[in-house]
C-alpha cells in the first residue's frame, strides 16, 4: 500500500493522513506523495538552534504559544500538506481547526505565529510553491533558512552565500527581508529576537 500510494496514486489529504506511516516524514504536494529525506546534522543543529530561542522568546513574553513536534499546514482548496520545521501555532485558536485534534494540522493563518522552513534540498519547492500557498493561507511570518546558500541567485544574490529570508505578511502580500553574516534578523512576530545571521547558521557557538 505504500508504494502503491507513494509512487502511482493521487491521493486527497483525508487519505494521505490515514495513510502516513510513523517515524517516516512525507509531504503531500497537489495529491503527490513526497518522502522527506533524512535531515543532515547541521541541519538539526540549525533547527534545534532556533527552537530553543524561539521558545524562550515566548515563554519569557508569557505568550499562549506553543511549538509542537510535527504538524502538518494543509492548503484550503487544494490536496497539498506540508510539514515546517518549525511551527509556533497560537493555543486560543486552535478550538476552530476541524483538523487538529485527530490529525494535527492547521489551516488557518490565525492559528499560525511564523512558518519556519531549514533549507538542505529542493528549494524551488519551498522559495517558490510554499511562499504562494502560505500567503493564501495569510500565514503572517515565513522563513527560510538557507544555511547552505543552495536557493536561486534571484532570492539569495550572486555568488550565493547563506542567508535568511523573512517573508512578513502585509496587506495579504509578503514582503521580503534577506539577512546575511552579521546582520540582525529582524521578526515582527518576535521583535525583541537578538540574533544575527551568522548566529543560527553557526547554531549559537561562535569561534
Amino acid at each position: 500500500m505504500v508504494q502503491s500510494l507513494a509512487k502511482t496514486e493521487l491521493v486527497s489529504f483525508a487519505e494521505f493522513a490515514q495513510w502516513k506511516p510513523e517515524n517516516r516524514l512525507y509531504e503531500l504536494h497537489n495529491g503527490v506523495i513526497i518522502e522527506m529525506p533524512q535531515p543532515l546534522g547541521k541541519h538539526e543543529e540549525v533547527k534545534g538552534f532556533l527552537c530553543t530561542e524561539l521558545i524562550f522568546a515566548y515563554r519569557r513574553l508569557n505568550l499562549p504559544y506553543f511549538l509542537p513536534s510535527q504538524a502538518f499546514v494543509k492548503v484550503n482548496d487544494a490536496e497539498s500538506a506540508y510539514l515546517p520545521d518549525i511551527l509556533i501555532l497560537k493555543q486560543s485558536n486552535l478550538i476552530n481547526e476541524p483538523l487538529w485534534e485527530k490529525q494535527s494540522t492547521v489551516t488557518q493563518g490565525e492559528s499560525i505565529i511564523i512558518a519556519i522552513k531549514v533549507e538542505s534540498t529542493n528549494w524551488r519547492v519551498d522559495y517558490l510553491t510554499k511562499v504562494k500557498d502560505y500567503e493564501e493561507i495569510g500565514i503572517p511570518e515565513y522563513w527560510i533558512v538557507d544555511y547552505l546558500g543552495i536557493g536561486g541567485r534571484r532570492f539569495i544574490g550572486n555568488p550565493k552565500q547563506p542567508t535568511i529570508l523573512v517573508h512578513e505578511l502585509i496587506d495579504d502580500e509578503y514582503q521580503v527581508t534577506a539577512f546575511k553574516g552579521d546582520e540582525r534578523v529582524i521578526s515582527s512576530s518576535f521583535p525583541e529576537l537578538n540574533l544575527t545571521a551568522n548566529q543560527i547558521f553557526q547554531a549559537g557557538i561562535v569561534a
